[in-house]
């Protein structure tokens, strides 16, 4: 049976992005300017002992753990977890600590596009996506949320464009026995300046980064600025996430995969 990828990954660019705290900052050296360097490393080869006189290329990345497609460890919402089933919870997980297995799983795809910006999605919102849809979740099933944002990671107003999930949707997932979810917008909240206009009309703090802060409860992990969702069926698929293993890291960047079997 034939097999089709789908990179569900961005690209890393040194441009001005969304948020602008996010933007890497590359140095690129090429095959021109690398040759001193090359000449040292080999014991002071001539540029003539070369074809056509070309040495390396390479580049030295400056960036957040949280900039481009990546996972987010439990440690990044909150020092412990599982508060739900132990009290004073435990240790938060951190990125090199993500089980392997949980990276490799049956994906679902639920279709938040039509959503406003700010919107935040709840239990109701997932259950009648997956019934729309005809699926039932499953333990260890990766959860895949595709927002307006999707096709805007480019635009300066990325942050600002979608829908998120809270408190209440988090935890409904979690409960089902997810352990994986991921969405194409910025943050698995909505976006920020919407939440921050709530809260300064409201007062409630509870409404501060609560889909994350959900992770106090349950551990779970968690992709953001994934791509290419739009091109996904609902279910059907198997979702790759391997994060890069960083010491004690609150994220890793993930180079996530689609795998469908055509």
């Amino acid at each position: 049976m034939p097999r089709r990828f789908i990179d569900l990954s961005v690209s890393f660019e040194d441009r001005p992005m969304s948020p602008p705290h996010h933007q890497p900052k590359i140095e690129y050296t090429d095959h021109e300017a690398s040759f001193d360097a090359f000449s040292r490393a080999f014991g002071g080869v001539r540029k003539e002992d070369l074809p056509e006189g070309k040495a390396w290329a390479v580049e030295r990345v400056t960036l957040s753990t949280h900039a481009g497609t990546h996972m987010d460890a439990p440690w990044h919402y909150h020092p412990t977890t599982n508060h739900r089933n132990k009290p004073g919870g435990e240790p938060a997980a951190t990125i090199d600590q993500v089980p392997l297995d949980y990276c490799f799983r049956p994906g679902v795809k639920l279709d938040f596009r039509a959503f406003d910006a700010g919107y935040v999605a709840t239990p109701g919102d997932i259950d009648a996506e997956l019934k729309r849809v005809g699926y039932t979740l499953k333990p260890y099933d990766i959860v895949l949320v595709n927002t307006r944002a999707g096709t805007r990671h480019k635009d300066m107003d990325y942050a600002d464009t979608a829908c998120g999930l809270g408190r209440a949707a988090t935890l409904h997932l979690l409960d089902q026995g997810v352990k994986v979810v991921g969405t194409d917008s910025y943050s698995w909240d909505p976006a920020f300046k919407s939440v921050a206009a709530r809260y300064k009309e409201t007062g409630d703090a509870s409404l501060l980064w609560e889909g994350h802060k959900a992770g106090r409860e349950l551990p779970y992990w968690q992709m953001e600025k994934l791509c290419n969702l739009e091109q996904l069926p609902p279910f059907g698929f198997t979702v790759a996430c391997f994060p890069v293993k960083i010491h004690r890291a609150s994220a890793g960047w993930t180079r996530a995969v689609a795998i469908l079997e055509d």
